[in-house]
């Protein structure tokens, strides 16, 4: 008789042997599923006091003491004229955060074309959140820290609306995205002040001027965006007793155990989209009578028979305006341009720059050390195929060639003359963007400025800058 538990058994073994073979039959048919391989050799980091894995360095091994090696940090920046993301990739291997790799994108429009949709004005900052995703380890994204910080676009919004959309913004990161919020300053309308003195400390950290011990003389930064512009420098003054008049306008910084006593202003309305229109409105006002009666004005600061319609405010009511370009050259332009300035107002604080400002003066109390403009600056100058350093008075003869349509003179650049001809605003921009440098700043004709989007292969700008203090101030993981 057989045994009906030896009979199970067998069978039982015969069925595991035929699903092995099943198996491994499936397994030699289908490809192999196999998972993305780490950009970075992951390494357990004791002494980041994070508690998390970190990667690793091609400088040092061995981070310095209470820091991480690798530390990464995402920063927005939500401008006038759109929004950008820069993903910043630090090491710690000395004291002070060295910069390894920038990942830059950026989209338009801003936050600021959504005044009455907070939600809408959040959502399009998706995009860029992705682009921050895919660019930090997975495990390093609950410690790496992220801002958002809006500018002189959101702020022109008003206090309503521009809360409403920071709220949003803050709501959509706490709730859809790993990256912890920084403390306090995390999500806001950055001050014009803190946007120079960041804008100031990425160029001269890119250039190593921040350095005292390697007696590196820093560099002044004029920063140019949409709605506002910023100046950031150094005086010395001849006097030793003599130091910059106490006020709004003095910022000490205090950076790898270095003091620096920084003269810097923000002008709000003097970013280049809004000088663009008070220049517009400029003629105008010249003739405000005859505009009114007509609803058309000539502007010399516009090419010959472009028309365009602007808004303009008289006798609490908005009208059209329609303005025909004249053509007239460099000089009629600049005669308007030269207005918006209010060289004329008051100075309570001697000695003034422009708009009553007070500022020391660059050919007294900056010499022989480098000038750096950039943003709008940057953006205009380029595409004509200017050099990277060149004196202001070379920039207004390319002003005076542009107003004057003289075309031929920038064959040699590739779509130049295209851009020229498709850009009736160039003859303003350069004749505004020369007198900024020239009747608003006051810098010599002779005196060479430079200009860079990417110093070192990092961007210039605020963020960098921003990202720096963001990383050295604070520590935090999220749960």
């Amino acid at each position: 008789m057989m045994n009906p538990t030896k009979n199970r058994k067998s069978l039982f073994i015969k069925c595991s042997l035929g699903a092995i073979s099943l198996l491994l039959f499936l397994w030699l048919l289908v490809p192999t599923a196999r998972l993305p391989s780490m950009p970075y050799t992951i390494q357990k980091n004791t002494d980041s006091g994070t508690g998390t894995d970190a990667p690793s360095s091609e400088h040092c091994s061995t981070p310095h003491p209470g820091r991480p090696l690798v530390q990464y940090a995402v920063m927005i920046d939500a401008g006038s004229s759109g929004s950008r993301v820069h993903v910043y990739r630090f090491n710690y291997c000395k004291e002070e955060p060295e910069l390894e790799d920038e990942i830059f994108e950026m989209l338009k429009p801003g936050l600021s074309e959504y005044p009455d949709d907070p939600v809408a004005a959040a959502n399009s900052l998706k995009p860029l959140m992705e682009t921050a995703v895919l660019s930090v380890p997975s495990e390093l994204q609950h410690c790496t820290p992220i801002a958002v910080k809006a500018t002189a676009g959101l702020r022109m919004l008003g206090a309503d609306k521009s809360a409403a959309i920071l709220e949003a913004v803050r709501s959509m990161l706490e709730n859809e995205y790993p990256f912890p919020i920084t403390p306090n300053q995390g999500v806001e309308i950055m001050e014009g002040r803190d946007e120079g003195v960041y804008a100031w400390i990425t160029v001269n950290y890119l250039l190593g001027k921040l350095k005292r011990s390697a007696g590196a003389n820093s560099a002044a930064i004029f920063d140019l965006g949409g709605a506002s512009t910023q100046i950031v420098f150094e005086p010395t003054f001849l006097d030793a007793k003599e130091t910059i008049v106490e006020g709004e306008h003095k910022y000490t910084l205090d950076y790898g155990h270095a003091s620096y006593a920084l003269y810097q202003h923000s002008y709000l309305g003097y970013g280049l989209n809004e000088a663009r229109k008070r220049v517009k409105q400029g003629i105008i006002e010249l003739w405000e009578e005859e505009a009114l009666a007509t609803r058309k004005v000539f502007h010399p600061c516009l090419p010959v028979n472009h028309t365009e319609t602007v808004p303009y405010k008289a006798e609490n009511k908005t009208v059209t305006i329609e303005l025909t370009g004249t053509g007239a050259g460099h000089a009629a332009c600049r005669a308007i341009v030269e207005r918006v300035f209010n060289k004329e107002k008051s100075c309570e604080q001697q000695p003034c720059a422009f708009d009553g400002m007070y500022q020391p003066p660059l050919t007294d109390t900056f010499k022989d050390r480098d000038l750096y403009v950039f943003s709008y600056f940057y953006d205009l100058s380029q595409p004509l195929g200017m050099p990277s350093e060149f004196s202001v008075a070379e920039y207004g003869d390319v002003a005076r060639q542009v107003c004057a349509g003289e075309t031929d003179a920038f064959k040699h650049v590739p779509q130049a003359v295209s851009l020229l001809e498709s850009t009736p605003d160039y003859c303003l921009d350069l004749t505004y963007t020369h007198g900024l440098l020239r009747i608003g700043y006051e810098i010599p004709p002779e005196r060479l400025v430079r200009t860079a989007k990417k110093i070192a292969g990092a961007e210039t700008g605020w963020c960098l800058g921003a990202a720096i203090a963001m990383v050295d101030g604070v520590s935090v993981c999220r749960l």
